[in-house]
């Protein structure tokens, strides 16, 4: 092993403030601040619209309580890889980290880091688009490769910064509502708004919607890291994804408002058109910049998450192994490199809606399966011991996250079948990797 990289004890120093900070600024990101644009291409009423943002609260929250189940009984890194592996084949647990590596981590960060360009170049149009995302993808990850007393200062402190900044952007929206009390109207239903939520469009803006709310799975991936574990992961997820659906609902009622949706419709950098019509020009500058900068809570919290799966897998497969290696201060230095080589591979090559949609089929398949495996335990060995985290209402919650993100994946199916096959290979091509890798891999 190279001088300087070790495989040391995992240290648990993360605790729970800072677990409600990783989800939060996990999910508030790339999505709020882009997805309305596209989903008006296919939606008409702003009561639709919101409805769906509610539905994707719902189905997330739903997906929280049943993890925070899993993370109780299993409280070891790695998120699906580690539940998939466990409960069901480590053939399908390897699947969903390089799901993970690819879709859940890597395509949301170049996803993140577009998105900062997007707006950054709003506000300073000199600006080129993607040069500033690739120098902030690089930068965040040289922070994180320092220490996780580091990681959790820069988390924390991006988390605050970001939230205060949301916070100042839905005052001033919901205070010109009230002084224009006419400009709610869009948000009523109307004749047409139920039937389009019945129709197969519908699928592609709930996928929207439900890739603006991942992440709410965020503290699974470094579950090991985290004091008291059990409790303290399951109650980051619940918490954490209450306050992002409300959130959400608010802010999109301020960008639906403030701006005619013809100026949205098509648009990636929605916050600063909507910022344009509340405070001018000038304001709408101002608010890019500080959507610009609270995006970069979102890019430092994936990067700090996601290699903890790569890790992981790379302790379970010694053929892989260098993919464990620590540094002194516990830092999975490889698999965070490796993950920066595929943002900036991404960056460079993606299209935005293309590269979302690609991605966000195998990531929603792979959470239905981690999410099942709720009930598949509950089968197997019976409830959880006694003063661990238990899923309410069992079987609802896992029932309704999994009838609603099938039926979101198959209305996009109908619509955009290429994308949903590219999605269905990501799955295929680490199963057909495995037996290769099991053969010569003792585990």
């Amino acid at each position: 092993m190279p001088s300087g990289m070790i495989a040391s004890p995992v240290r648990r120093e993360v605790g729970l403030a800072t677990c409600v900070a990783l989800v939060t600024a996990t999910m508030v990101g790339t999505g709020v601040y882009t997805s309305l644009g596209f989903q008006l291409q296919d939606l008409r009423s702003g009561f639709s619209i919101l409805v769906l943002w509610g539905l994707g609260g719902l189905i997330s929250l739903c997906g929280a309580l049943s993890y925070a189940e899993l993370s109780a009984r299993i409280p070891r890194s790695g998120g699906e890889y580690t539940y998939l592996s466990e409960i069901y084949h480590p053939a399908l647990g390897f699947m969903a980290a390089c799901v993970s590596l690819m879709a859940g981590f890597a395509a949301p960060i170049a996803l993140s880091a577009m998105a900062f360009g997007s707006y950054l170049h709003a506000a300073f149009p000199l600006c080129p688009e993607r040069l500033p995302g690739l120098l902030a993808v690089v930068l965040i990850t040289l922070l994180h490769l320092r220490s996780l007393e580091t990681s959790s200062v820069v988390q924390n402190a991006a988390t605050v910064l970001k939230f205060l900044l949301v916070s100042l952007f839905v005052g001033i929206g919901l205070r010109a509502a009230f002084l224009h009390p006419s400009s709610l109207a869009v948000l009523l239903p109307r004749s047409g708004s139920f039937d389009e939520l019945a129709r197969p469009t519908s699928g592609i803006a709930l996928l929207f919607v439900l890739y603006a709310y991942s992440g709410w799975n965020a503290t699974t991936y470094l579950a090991g890291e985290v004091r008291s574990g059990r409790r303290a992961v399951g109650l980051s997820l619940v918490l954490g994804t209450l306050a992002v659906t409300m959130l959400y609902i608010v802010l999109n009622a301020v960008f639906l408002t403030a701006a005619p949706a013809d100026d949205l419709r098509g648009v990636l950098h929605v916050g600063s058109v909507a910022a344009s019509h509340l405070l001018g020009e000038q304001g709408g500058r101002a608010m890019a910049t500080i959507i610009a900068i609270g995006l970069l809570a979102s890019i430092s919290a994936m990067i700090w998450a996601g290699p903890r799966v790569t890790q992981r897998v790379g302790e379970d497969y010694p053929a892989l192994g260098f993919l464990a290696r620590r540094s002194p201060a516990g830092i999975p230095v490889p698999a965070m490199l490796v993950q920066l080589a595929l943002v900036l591979a991404l960056l460079l090559a993606g299209s935005f809606e293309g590269v979302l949609v690609l991605a966000q089929i195998p990531l929603l398949l792979c959470l239905m399966m981690g999410v099942a495996g709720v009930l598949v335990l509950r089968v197997r060995t019976g409830a959880p011991g006694e003063g661990l985290f238990r899923c309410p209402l069992l079987p609802l919650p896992p029932l309704i996250f999994l009838v609603c993100s099938a039926a979101g994946i198959l209305y996009s199916a109908s619509t955009r079948p290429w994308t949903a096959l590219g999605g269905l290979g990501i799955l295929l091509v680490p199963l057909l990797i495995h037996p290769w890798l099991a053969r010569n891999t003792a585990r």
